[in-house]
This record gives C-alpha cells, sequence and structure tokens, in this order.
C-alpha cells in the first residue's frame, strides 16, 4: 500500500502532506518526537518516538517500495532510498540513488565548517516558491508510483 510519512518535529509542509494525501486517498504517518496536533481523518495518524534518533529508525524501518518519504534530514533519507522508498525534501527536492552520496558529503563539509565556526545560520526561510514546488514534486511522486503499481498488475 502507499503510504507517506513525515518526519515531522520541522516539516514546514505538513498541511500540503495533508491536502495532498486527501485528495489521493493516501494514508499518512506523521512521526514525531513531541506529541503534536494532527488533523481529525482516518488517514492520517501520528506515531510519537521517544527521540530524534527513534524517530528515524522507526520510519527507516517501515518505509519501502511504494512509499514516500518527506523529510530534510540526509542520513534518514539515505536509509529510506536503500530500502525502495522515495524522498522529498520539503523543499521539493527529491532525493535520489544517484545523488545521495553527493548530499551526505556536502552535509558533512557543511557540519564540519559550522563546527569551525567559518559557517553559521541555517538554511533560508520557506518562501511560497519552494511551498509549491514541493506540491509539485509530491503531486509527480504520488503518480509516478501509483503508475508504477498498476503496469505491475
Amino acid at each position: 500500500m502507499l503510504m507517506i510519512y513525515i518526519d515531522a518535529d520541522a516539516c514546514p509542509v505538513k498541511d500540503e502532506v495533508y491536502r495532498v494525501a486527501r485528495r489521493y486517498a493516501m494514508p499518512v504517518r506523521v512521526v514525531t518526537r513531541e506529541p503534536l496536533r494532527v488533523p481529525a481523518d482516518a488517514l492520517i495518524e501520528r506515531v510519537v518516538q521517544a527521540d530524534f534518533g527513534a524517530v528515524d529508525d522507526w520510519i527507516a524501518a517501515q518505509a519501502g517500495g511504494g512509499d514516500i518519504v518527506i523529510t530534510a534530514d540526509i542520513p534518514l533519507a539515505a536509509r529510506c532510498l536503500a530500502n525502495g522508498a522515495r524522498v522529498l525534501s520539503p523543499r521539493g527536492e527529491p532525493f535520489t540513488d544517484n545523488d545521495i552520496g553527493g548530499a551526505l558529503a556536502m552535509r558533512a563539509l557543511m557540519d564540519e565548517l559550522r563546527q569551525s565556526g567559518t559557517l553559521t545560520g541555517g538554511p533560508a526561510p520557506m518562501t511560497p516558491k519552494d511551498r509549491s514546488r514541493f506540491l509539485s514534486k509530491l503531486d509527480e511522486t504520488i503518480n509516478a508510483i501509483r503508475r508504477t503499481f498498476s503496469a505491475r498488475k
């Protein structure tokens, strides 16, 4: 069954995911460290884990072929890709097998620069263009998965 998993603690596009999931009648698992409000909807389930590591471990253990994971966490994205899931960042950038190695290397470099004090600050704030790109890529990803699964029948 197609499922969307959201690494939810810092995800800025939860409402967009809910809207798209309802349109396609797709179940969503909102995985979080802290209890947070989710819409009262049979398709949307909140899963609370003890800490960030447990959130990542749970998502990585559950997500597989035909599933979509929404996360900005590059190591989590790599684990989910290894299980056959499709992964999107909240800005609508897909993580793929072809680019995850480079993304992991860039993450390590940026972490080293931040720790040395050479680089400060975080990512730029979300823009309406980012949200629009995310919605478009999520819709595109769902349709690609549906085509793949309907072709197998």
